[in-house]
């Protein structure tokens, strides 16, 4: 009997996220691929590539091949299933997302879904992750366009290769439209970060803090040719960007020798 393609799903907007849900619902209308969901139970944004160490975890079943972890993070979930349910056999591909929101620029670092296909990678899985830029007075959303780029990136890869090499993925953003979009190659604009926080009292008067959300404000890099994950975005195409794990800044390495000498 011919072994189905097998797809790891994760997200880090937890279990119930409608993102999610039409991301697997999309994979599941391809033949021959068998999608297992493992996602957190609660929402992890901005979580990063970050492992949970000080307690243990613990996978609750939903439905069939469908899991959540007990207040994991994205990561959490890619680590543990390879060592239990992907033991004996790593999955062909695996997809983080649909993010509800974008993650360009250098929001890559703070994102969990971005962390998700970090996690694959390392572990040489050939990963991608997807995200919907959002009308936030929107509640749901609509991930039609989403499921459609997907499924048909999903496929070339089946039927084909993956475009990267080791410790590469792909990074997907998708405008907040529900009609064709074309696809763009793009590199990780410059993000231009603000500092917003807001405070509240409790009835004792006691301070809390909520961090805001930043406006997307980018920029080109300077020296670097092509079309930005931002611009593309802005243009209402899609924005599809290799990111490599490798964080080594090569360009400053003789100047820093040339400094400690």
């Amino acid at each position: 009997m011919k072994k189905r393609y097998s797809i790891l799903v994760t997200n880090d907007d937890g279990y119930e996220a409608k993102g999610l849900l039409c991301l697997v619902e999309a994979l599941k209308e391809l033949e021959d691929v068998k999608v297992t969901v493992v996602a957190p139970a609660n929402e992890k944004s901005a979580c990063g590539h970050s492992l949970t160490l000080v307690r243990p975890l613990r996978f609750v079943g939903v439905d069939d091949d469908f899991f959540k972890l007990d207040d994991g993070t994205p990561s959490d979930c890619v680590y543990l299933s390879l060592s239990t349910i992907f033991q004996d056999s790593k999955p062909d591909l695996l997809v983080s997302g649909i993010n509800r929101g974008s993650n360009m620029g250098e929001d890559i670092t703070y994102s969990g879904t971005a962390a998700g296909a970090m996690e694959g990678v390392l572990h040489d899985i050939p990963s991608i992750a997807i995200s919907q830029v959002m009308d936030f007075t929107d509640p749901g959303g609509d991930f039609t366009l989403a499921g459609e780029t997907i499924k048909k990136l999903v496929l070339k890869i089946k039927d084909g290769s993956f475009p990267l090499p080791k410790r590469e993925f792909l990074n997907v953003n998708i405008p907040s439209k529900t009609t064709e979009a074309k696809i763009q190659v793009t590199y990780a604009a410059y993000r231009m970060y603000a500092n917003d926080s807001h405070v509240h009292r409790n009835p004792r008067g006691e301070e809390h803090y909520w961090l805001g959300l930043h406006p997307l404000n980018f920029s080109p890099r300077d020296g670097v040719e092509g079309v930005s994950d931002y611009e593309a975005i802005e243009a209402g195409n899609i924005s599809i960007t290799p990111i490599q794990l490798d964080m080594s800044a090569y360009k400053s390495i003789n100047r820093l020798q040339e400094w400690m000498d």
